[in-house]
């Protein structure tokens, strides 16, 4: 008499298409409660259950579910925890957004042409940068931001990203849509010119008023460049040191 093994259905070599229709086939079979699955781009799922490949349950990890891009990926990194999306997850999820929401896009104009690295587009991949890079400040909120490293960048990668306290971030936003046609930091008033800089104050503080655009701008330049130093080192020993390094370095363009 054979052994228990020996009696067990042989179903290796069945395909079937799962709910996303994407092709499947059983490429191990040690039981009903324990198969491994391979999609047509090679990559196999493990430890899955026949109910699920005949119900079609069974996802692809690597298919770019995100907005058309991103993809869970097969490792160690969860998307959710304890019923809610992992720190990790949603930060990836919302970079997504940004660049490949068209609805975000048309609300926030500032993001168009912005893309995510390609291996970035891999949760897994993403998660561990994440994790090897994420820190936090006492009452501050934390940002995944772009720019600060590479002024006017348009791609979230590993060697442009970095994470930032919200009062850091705020620093740079360049408020077009309340400035019409006027140079950043500057306001027109009955043919003259003002200066003025937020500074997260919750109102902005005037600098002057001027005769030109040109001059208020010079103005608002020395003034938030200063200002932009002072927060720097406020953050010296909180931040790492090539936030530190691009801050200081960072000057503010009439065409921003």
């Amino acid at each position: 008499m054979g052994d228990k093994r020996s009696m067990t259905l042989d179903r290796i070599g069945e395909n079937g298409i799962n709910t996303m229709g994407s092709k499947m086939t059983i490429v191990n079979y040690m039981g009903t409660n324990n198969i491994d699955v391979q999609f047509e781009d090679g990559s196999i799922m493990n430890n899955c259950t026949y109910q699920h490949f005949k119900n079609g349950s069974i996802k692809n990890k690597n298919n770019p579910i995100i907005y058309g891009k991103g993809y869970i990926g097969v490792g160690l990194y969860k998307s959710c925890g304890n019923n809610k999306d992992t720190p990790q997850y949603t930060t990836w999820k919302d970079m997504l957004r940004r660049c490949y929401s068209a609805k975000f896009q048309k609300d926030n104009p500032t993001y168009k042409d912005c893309t995510v690295y390609e291996e970035w587009l891999n949760f897994q991949t993403f998660a561990e940068w994440f994790d090897s890079n994420y820190y936090e400040i006492e009452g501050q909120t934390m940002a995944l931001d772009k720019d600060w490293i590479v002024k006017g960048n348009k791609v979230y990668s590993p060697n442009t990203c970095i994470f930032t306290p919200k009062e850091i971030n705020s620093l740079i936003i360049n408020s077009k849509k309340v400035r019409g046609n006027c140079p950043i930091g500057v306001r027109n008033a009955n043919d003259k010119y003002v200066a003025l800089c937020n500074n997260n104050t919750g109102k902005p503080i005037y600098l002057g008023t001027h005769e030109t655009p040109e001059l208020a701008f010079q103005t608002y330049k020395t003034y938030k460049e200063n200002h932009i130093k002072e927060i720097a080192d406020k953050y010296k020993n909180k931040i790492p040191d090539r936030l530190y390094t691009a801050m200081y370095a960072y000057e503010i363009d009439i065409n921003d």
